[in-house]
């Protein structure tokens, strides 16, 4: 793919690890790609990973989900999904904004990485070309991502395990 920000998949073996996907079913035609995609990506490069998915209704809502998630359950790591397009006001900037900073604080307090994908988008055209596109691929972007910082987690869990709290 000329041109392609996709990069050679990594490839993980080693412990099973969860990757919990978190999308918005708002903008359901481009989040669902993106979920396919992701999902996609991770059993390419983890084939014994376990990929919960957990639907909310929008993008505002992922950061609570990921926060539930990273707080209950020994997930590994967290991939974001959903887009918000702009309209006429400044709300769709002031959602981004407040996801955005939610989930690099649950990343950072929690250590667990989040991957996020939650895209703030002008218009349709461009939801479709980096959802559903060939050469841009945010869903499988993520995928690999969440592959990358699991294989990183596991070093960083074996080279400081007592500073770590969760065990790879």
């Amino acid at each position: 793919m000329a041109g392609s920000s996709l990069r050679r998949r990594p490839r993980l073996i080693g412990p099973r690890k969860t990757v919990a996907i978190i999308a918005s079913t708002y903008h359901e035609n481009y989040v669902a790609s993106m979920i396919e995609n992701a999902r996609d990506e991770l059993l390419a490069s983890m084939p014994n990973a376990s990929v919960p998915l957990y639907r909310v209704p929008g993008a505002y809502e992922i950061p609570v989900c990921a926060s539930y998630v990273t707080t209950h359950t020994n997930v590994d790591v967290i991939v974001a999904l959903g887009v918000i397009i702009r309209g006429e006001t400044e709300h769709a900037d002031l959602v981004a904004t407040s996801v955005f900073q939610g989930l690099q604080e649950i990343a950072i307090h929690q250590h667990v990485p989040v991957i996020n994908e939650v895209l703030l988008l002008d218009d349709e055209e461009q939801a479709e070309e980096r959802c559903n596109g060939e050469e841009i691929n945010r869903g499988a972007e993520a995928g690999q991502a969440a592959v990358s910082m699991a294989e990183l987690f596991i070093k960083l869990r074996e080279t400081y395990p007592d500073v770590v709290s969760k065990t790879g």
